[in-house]
């Protein structure tokens, strides 16, 4: 289970992570990545979620909730240092099983860790 402090919820840091951070998605998911190198250490990774009423009704919107922060939790370690990440649900992810969304969002945080990059990197702020 992802821990508490690895949680994302602050509204103002999900709309900055969704504006500025890298965008994969696939037709289950989408992910934003957003690297920030001024935070230090590990525990400054943070996930997010959001799975919109689109999903289905307010059972399959948080079994799919649960999935994804179970699957999410392992692959905090290999996250950048002050890296924060949104998981947006679409509905095609309330028919997957566990094992066809890991999958899912392994490739979706693949692509957008591949073409991250720091933020003061792409908003010309000094570093």
């Amino acid at each position: 289970m992802l821990a508490v402090d690895h949680r994302l919820r602050d509204s103002d840091a999900f709309r900055r992570t969704v504006r500025f951070g890298r965008r994969a998605g696939s037709a289950a998911l989408v992910t934003h990545l957003l690297v920030d190198d001024e935070s230090a250490g590990p525990e400054s990774v943070r996930v997010g979620f959001v799975v919109s009423k689109a999903v289905g009704n307010a059972v399959v919107r948080n079994r799919v909730r649960r999935r994804l922060r179970h699957l999410a939790a392992p692959l905090v370690a290999g996250l950048p240092p002050g890296s924060e990440l949104v998981v947006r649900a679409l509905p095609a992810s309330a028919a997957m099983d566990s094992a066809e969304l890991g999958a899912e969002l392994a490739r979706c945080l693949e692509r957008a860790r591949r073409d991250a990059s720091p933020v003061a990197a792409r908003t010309g702020a000094p570093s």
